[in-house]
Order: structure tokens, then C-alpha cells, then sequence
């Protein structure tokens, strides 16, 4: 018997013709499912592994549907369970809900109804997943999805460039807003590299004096100028074998990039005071937020520099434009804030969430990760206080995926209907790939209005 596929759903039901309905309405959705007759042959093939979710008969022969949820949660604690229940059995339904049932529905039901209580519940497994695999690799990963997190095609994309380049000897620009993370395209850079062994050397090149940045970069020789008592070895050469990160590359003077287009060209070096080349053997990444060549064509930055450096240029997109990624990147932020500070992660609610989706972030991931330290910490904070912040009526009680969902569809169908039931111009106003709306669309149960 070949091992079934990930997040199947297993039904659990005594009565041969409602098992093979709910069978078949899972068939119809395109779900992986099996049915089984009683809660002993349910718990053997949850040994087996690879269940997505559970949708069991309370009246089952021997042990019930109440005494399966149980079993359930002491074999996996994030295991959805959704419980049939007959109208006489309210209280045993809630029963089942405390003890850790996902849901509840009472015969007779749609179909229809079935399927999206299941769907739901899989978006639960799946998400609890996902967050229990970054809290894992939060603890022991240098893998690039625990530095640059996020599952929107942006980030796919970003991910996908950084390990094509990364075996490569070519230099790389970041090219992004303040707060998107562009020292994380460095340090994933350079853990996926063959100079992953070598030193990681990280220089911001703003608001330092021309002089202390010559030194900065080139180290110098005793004597070399007043105060300069000792040989010191500079960022470049101290990068030898790994990767050197220059930030805010738009501030480096003029004179300064003449000398780093020569080491870029040559890869040599001279310390300050000194004659003697020195060969070099260091990645250089620069990071900007700045349109270079529009600055190069305004005479502050060298475009021979710019020319130089734009062989592979990684472009950061703005958290305002991946809102996708909001919620696995606040469940990394919180995880990190509470083992820092040594207090439980808390729960985010529906309406946390909908204000965290509605912000703009002109600080970007930075000050996602501030807020996430504040939730953490118990500290108020503008974005999740602020009135209004949440969309109409979000209703209570919601898991994350589910108020997730909420919200998207609120937005979508707010949309369409601004464009007309446009598609391609909702897409575009909500600054998506037009086949990522038509999915999200399909799921939510939204199409062209007409």
C-alpha cells in the first residue's frame, strides 16, 4: 500500500453510505482523503502519519467521537479535528470543542459545508506548520528561509537569485527601501557561498568623515597620519576570504568611490601610508536606497561605479507590497522577541492582524519587528490601538488563517467592485500578479462581478 500524501483527510463514520458521501464530497474538491469505520481504525492509521485533518462521527461503536479527540490531542496537539454531531448532541459537541475539537457541525449538513470547515482546517494545519518549521529553524537553521522569510512570489524570487549567484566570485547590489532587510541579502549571500567559512565584515559608509572611511576601508601603516600610532588592517582586507557588506553606498564620497571602482577592477589594495599592493579576495556587496543611475546622472554618484556594481542587482520589495508575508513574519518576529525577553509568545487576534494587514509600513520589516517587541512585551502600540485600523465587523473568534481569509476577502471584493469586476485592473490596483488573484479569487469564493 503506497503512503498517502501530505494534509489527507481522514473520515471516521460507522454508517457505509454517510462515510462514502463524505468521501465523495472531498473527492469533489480535489482533497486527498480515506474513510474509516470506527475511532481503533482511525487511531491505527494516524500512526502511520501524514493526516492533514480529522472529520469523525460522534456515535461511533466502542470508543466515541469525543474519546477519538482526545486520543487525537495527546498523539498531535495541533491536529484539527472536525466533529459530526446530531442535534441532540450540542453538548456533547461543545464537550468536544474543549477538549480540543477544531469544529463542529450538525447533521443534516451541505456538503458544501463540509468541505469548508475542512478547507479551513487544513489552512489551520498548514499555518501551524509553517511556524512551528521557523521556530525550528530559529533555533538551529542558517537555512535562507529562516533569513529572509516569506512565501509571496517577491520573496520566492529573491530567494531563488541569491542561491544562483551565490557560488559565483560576482559582486551584488541590494537595492531597497530603508527596513527591508538588505543586510539579510548579504548574510544569506555569504551563508550560501563557498566563503561561507571565511569572515562576514559589515561597514555603513554614511555619516563618516572622508578621512576615518579611507581608514575604515584600507586600514593604514604607523605614521601614516596624526594619531595613527599602529598598523591597522582595514574592512577590505579583513574581509579577505568572505564577503564585505557596504551599506548606504549613496553616501560614500566621490573620492572614495574612485578608490573602491579600482579595487573592484584591479582587487588590490594600498594601506594609507603605504606602497606595497596587497592582492584581495572578498565578495563586496553594497546595499542602496537610492536610484544610482538617476544620482549618477546628476553628478553624485559615479556611474562608472554603478555600472560596475549592476552586473546582479537584488531588488527588496516594500512589506506593503508582499502583505502576504505579514503573518509568518510576525510569528518569527514574536518567537524571537519572546525567547529574547524570556516571556510566552501571545496570541495575535483577528483584529491585531486585520490593523498589522491594513498599515502601510513606511518602516518596513524594522518596524513590523518593533511592533512584534511591543506584543511581546505587553507595550501599547499606535498600529494595534489605533481606531479604524480594523476593517468592518470582523467576526469573532477567528484562527489566524481564518481571519487572514476574512480580510483578503474584504479587500478583493472591495476592489472588484471599484474596478468593475476588472480583473487584471484589481490586480494591478492591489499590486498582484494577476494568476495569484485569480487563485485567491477561486478560493474565496470571488470571481468578476458581471
Amino acid at each position: 500500500m503506497s503512503t498517502p500524501p501530505p494534509d489527507t483527510v481522514l473520515i471516521v463514520e460507522d454508517d457505509p453510505h454517510v462515510r462514502l458521501g463524505c468521501v465523495q464530497a472531498m473527492q469533489l474538491a480535489n482533497l486527498a482523503v480515506e474513510g474509516v469505520g470506527s475511532a481503533e481504525e482511525a487511531l491505527s492509521r494516524l500512526a502511520l502519519g501524514h493526516i492533514g485533518a480529522v472529520v469523525t462521527d460522534m456515535r461511533l461503536p466502542k470508543a466515541d467521537g469525543l474519546s477519538l479527540v482526545r486520543l487525537c490531542q495527546q498523539q498531535d496537539a495541533h491536529l484539527p479535528v472536525v466533529m459530526i454531531t446530531g442535534h441532540g448532541d450540542i453538548d456533547l459537541a461543545v464537550e468536544s470543542m474543549r477538549a480540543g475539537a477544531y469544529d463542529f457541525i450538525t447533521k443534516p449538513f451541505a456538503s458544501e459545508r463540509l468541505v469548508d470547515v475542512v478547507h479551513r482546517a487544513l489552512e489551520k494545519r498548514q499555518l501551524t506548520r509553517e511556524i512551528a518549521r521557523l521556530r525550528q529553524q530559529l533555533h538551529q537553521g542558517d537555512d535562507i528561509e529562516s533569513r529572509l522569510i516569506g512565501q509571496s512570489p517577491a520573496m520566492v524570487a529573491v530567494r531563488r537569485l541569491i542561491l544562483d549567484v551565490a557560488d559565483s566570485p560576482v559582486d551584488v547590489l541590494v537595492h531597497g527601501e530603508t527596513g527591508c532587510g538588505k543586510e539579510l541579502v548579504a548574510q544569506a549571500l555569504h551563508a550560501a557561498s563557498p566563503r561561507r567559512k571565511g569572515p562576514y565584515v559589515a561597514l555603513n559608509c554614511g555619516g563618516m568623515p572622508d578621512n576615518l572611511l579611507d581608514s575604515e576601508l584600507f586600514g593604514h601603516e604607523a605614521g601614516a597620519f596624526t594619531g595613527a600610532q599602529k598598523r591597522r588592517i582595514g574592512k577590505i582586507e579583513f574581509a579577505q576570504g568572505g564577503t564585505l557588506f557596504l551599506d548606504e553606498l549613496e553616501t560614500m564620497p566621490m573620492a572614495m568611490q574612485v578608490k573602491l571602482l579600482r579595487v573592484l577592477q584591479e582587487r588590490k589594495i594600498e594601506r594609507l601610508g603605504s606602497n606595497a599592493p596587497i592582492d584581495i579576495d572578498c565578495r563586496i556587496v553594497a546595499a542602496t536606497k537610492d536610484d544610482l543611475l538617476e544620482r549618477g546622472k546628476q553628478g553624485s554618484f559615479r556611474s562608472d561605479l554603478y555600472y560596475r556594481l549592476n552586473v546582479v542587482t537584488i531588488t527588496l520589495p516594500p512589506l506593503r507590497e508582499r502583505r502576504e508575508d505579514i503573518p509568518l513574519l510576525m510569528a518569527h518576529f514574536t518567537a524571537t522577541a519572546a525567547q529574547r525577553f524570556n516571556r510566552p509568545p501571545p496570541e495575535l487576534t483577528p483584529a491585531q492582524l486585520s490593523a498589522l494587514m491594513r498599515h502601510d509600513w513606511p518602516g518596513n520589516v524594522r518596524e513590523l519587528r518593533n511592533v512584534a517587541d511591543c506584543l511581546v512585551l505587553g507595550v501599547r502600540h499606535a498600529i494595534l490601538d489605533a481606531p479604524g485600523a480594523t476593517p468592518t465587523a470582523t467576526p469573532a473568534g477567528l484562527s489566524l488563517t481564518e481571519a487572514v481569509e476574512h480580510f483578503e476577502r474584504q479587500l478583493i471584493a472591495a476592489e472588484l467592485a471599484r474596478q468593475g469586476g476588472n480583473m487584471a485592473k484589481t490586480a494591478e490596483a492591489l499590486k498582484v500578479a494577476k494568476t495569484t488573484l485569480h487563485d485567491k479569487a477561486k478560493r474565496l469564493g470571488l470571481g468578476p462581478q458581471g
